[in-house]
């Protein structure tokens, strides 16, 4: 079946869906028949991102909050497909207001599974959940198999307590749940992280980086287009009630040449790097995973694989976050 097929017609609610991953799902979403439902709280969305969508007939947009039970009702009512992706995004937060990841993706993942309870016409629920649940993975790459989950960050934490209610929550009250633990997506519409956060800096100083650790931490890194179609592929042929599928490339690149990738494509010169050295062994803040690599062979039974290896999903992003700001590159003259 394609995801055309399994997808036109069906009542589909995102959570999250005015955000970076969420909006790009809508998008690949609507193009293929589905009616689409999102709820946003636009604490991290915005409105642009799926403004294209706004009017059309198949498109509702409901401007909520998990945690509010009115706004739950609303959402998930009638609802065949969930694709839950509403969270707060920032890892580094969590050392400093460890309640946020609580309330936003523990609390939040709650209220949506106890609104679907009692629900008949739910089919389906596809959960975004992260590479942080495995914390500093002794095998490399990482399969979904790997174990004891320990992970160093309290949004690791949140994530991997969000996956075991869903599971939970699946058994007992019979809908099929896909877990994606994914690696760092990047693309167009990202509004955090290193790339994001690089391209920022130097826009204020042209001549020093600041690089968070010591540069050598090095992760797989999925381009946003190769990320939704790796979802879609999950979501069509799940094979038990739980399935988990890890979802990024099969290469990784380090911080340093992530660097180098945003000076070059600013067509920037002489520009100085200042490495902080982090904490712990060089990490960038505390419970940063310094090194991540996924084992995505599970997903790639599926016939599914990445159009993109990491630097190249790099350079791409850089250049479309530039083209979204309108950068120009300034001449020598």
């Amino acid at each position: 079946m394609s995801v055309e097929e399994m997808l036109s017609g069906r009542l589909v609610l995102v959570t999250g869906g005015a955000g970076f991953i969420g909006s790009h799902l809508v998008d690949a979403l609507m193009m293929n028949g589905a009616a689409v439902r999102v709820i946003d709280n636009f604490s991290n969305g915005t409105l642009d991102n799926i403004s294209r969508w706004l009017g059309h007939s198949s498109f509702e947009l409901i401007k909520g909050d998990l945690l509010n039970k009115d706004d739950l009702e609303r959402a998930t009512e009638k609802c065949e497909v969930i694709f839950h992706l509403a969270a707060n995004p920032e890892v580094r937060i969590g050392s400093s207001i460890p309640e946020i990841h609580f309330e936003q993706n523990i609390v939040s993942t709650y209220r949506l599974l106890e609104a679907l309870r009692k629900s008949e016409s739910l089919e389906s629920f596809v959960f975004t959940s992260s590479s942080t649940v495995y914390g500093d993975a002794s095998e490399i790459p990482t399969p979904e198999g790997y174990g004891p989950l320990k992970p160093i960050s309290i949004y690791g934490a949140a994530k991997l307590a969000s996956e075991a209610l869903i599971s939970s929550f699946a058994y007992t009250y019979g809908f099929k749940a896909v877990i994606c633990r994914l690696a760092n997506i990047i693309g167009p519409r990202s509004r955090h992280g290193v790339i994001y956060d690089f391209i920022n800096k130097l826009k204020k100083n042209r001549w020093e980086l600041e690089i968070l650790g010591d540069g050598t931490q090095r992760k797989s890194y999925l381009y946003i287009d190769d990320c939704v179609s790796a979802i879609l592929t999950a979501l069509k042929e799940p094979r038990g009630k739980v399935e988990i599928f890890n979802i990024g490339s099969e290469d990784w690149v380090d911080v340093k040449t992530i660097a180098e990738i945003v000076v070059e494509e600013m067509g920037l010169k002489d520009v100085s790097f200042h490495f902080t050295g982090g904490v712990d062994g060089g990490r960038g803040w505390k419970g940063d995973v310094k090194y991540m690599l996924l084992s995505i062979r599970k997903i790639k039974s599926l016939d599914w694989k990445p159009k993109l290896n990491s630097a190249e999903a790099v350079r791409k992003t850089v250049r479309e976050i530039l083209r979204e700001s309108h950068y120009t590159i300034e001449s020598d003259s």
